[in-house]
């Protein structure tokens, strides 16, 4: 029995008071929206239309009923309206990863954006590498992630892509430093910092096999997984890091330069499962492509060794007896 349709009808019937005007509202004949009520009564146990007389009336029990109906079928378009919410994916959780390294400023745009256009979705954003977050996905603990590539997972869908050059990070002492800008072969003999290979099994060998291919093989392949812990091993001399500008304005002793050619991009996008995937997967993708693209910081102008300094006064002392300065005259730095 459908009982909120025979509810819908009931209701119709108690505020007409006329079975001809109901079912013209309702858009039905008049027998079957009869029949209806009839069905309901027979499921109540009790009449609900007086009969008795030919003026449509209702019963003790139709009156009672009337205000439950009405709280009912509130609630019943409330709850259609939720789930239709939640398989449009604007309402319910979201189980979302996000790589360790992402910059705070970039995290903070992202969780504002997804409030703005899906204020009813709970973000559950959680901190994981992209091997821990390929885990996680096979194992529907996670909803969707943004996972460094290149990544071989045929069960999963990927949205638009986000790309960061990547430079060289140095020791600001180093004599490479006075470059500006490197190829990978002018690192040879230097140790390589980078993230152990479980934490992005596909870009770890992507890096070691782009270095082979321009005559960079390290000397030594360092792990770091903690972008501080990544930046002090640079400013020991323990080896040099590919990583995006901004790595540079974190720390003042180290330095960024680029690679000639720009062989090297690190590739981010969003990854869901493709089977029985969240309704919000999509549009979360989309969200977070947006907002890594916008996160990109400009480009960094480096000097040329022999560029030509600004112009500084220097103002010579004063003269002895007189109490008066001598004039002053331009000098060049260096």
């Amino acid at each position: 029995m459908d009982l909120f349709r025979h509810l819908r009808y009931f209701t119709v019937v108690a505020e007409e008071l006329h079975f001809g005007r109901a079912a013209e509202r309702l858009g039905i004949a008049q027998p079957p929206l009869s029949q209806s009520i009839q069905r309901l009564e027979r499921e109540l146990g009790v009449e609900l239309i007086d009969r008795s007389r030919r003026q449509v009336d209702l019963t003790p029990a139709g009156r009672l009923l009337l205000d439950e109906a009405h709280a009912l079928l509130v609630g019943e378009q409330r709850m259609r309206t939720l789930m239709r919410m939640v398989r449009d994916g604007t309402l319910g959780t979201l189980r979302a990863g996000v790589p360790p390294e992402t910059p705070a400023v970039t995290l903070q745009a992202l969780l504002r954006r997804l409030a703005d256009q899906i204020p009813g979705l709970d973000v559950d954003l959680q901190e994981l590498t992209t091997g821990e977050q390929l885990r996680m996905l096979a194992d529907a603990r996670l909803d969707i992630g943004l996972i460094h590539h290149p990544v071989d997972a045929p069960d999963l869908r990927f949205g638009p892509t986000a790309q960061v050059r990547l430079g060289v990070v140095l020791p600001r002492a180093s004599p490479l430093a006075v470059a500006t800008e490197l190829a990978l072969a002018d690192l040879a003999g230097h140790d390589l910092v980078l993230p152990p290979r479980p934490t992005a099994p596909g870009w770890h060998d992507h890096v070691l096999d782009v270095c082979r291919r321009h005559g960079y093989t390290p000397a030594r392949i360092r792990h770091a997984r903690n972008p501080e812990f990544l930046l002090g091993l640079v400013l020991a001399g323990h080896g040099v890091a590919f990583e995006p500008e901004n790595a540079a304005r974190r720390e003042p002793r180290v330095v960024w330069r680029p690679l000639t050619g720009h062989p090297l991009h690190k590739t981010t996008a969003a990854a869901w499962a493709a089977q029985s995937p969240h309704p919000a997967a999509e549009r979360f993708a989309e969200i977070a492509a947006e907002t890594l693209d916008e996160a990109a910081p400009p480009p960094i102008t480096v000097p040329a060794p022999d560029a030509a300094r600004p112009w500084s006064i220097v103002y010579a002392a004063r003269t002895a007896g007189t109490g008066e300065s001598a004039t002053a005259r331009p000098a060049r730095h260096g």
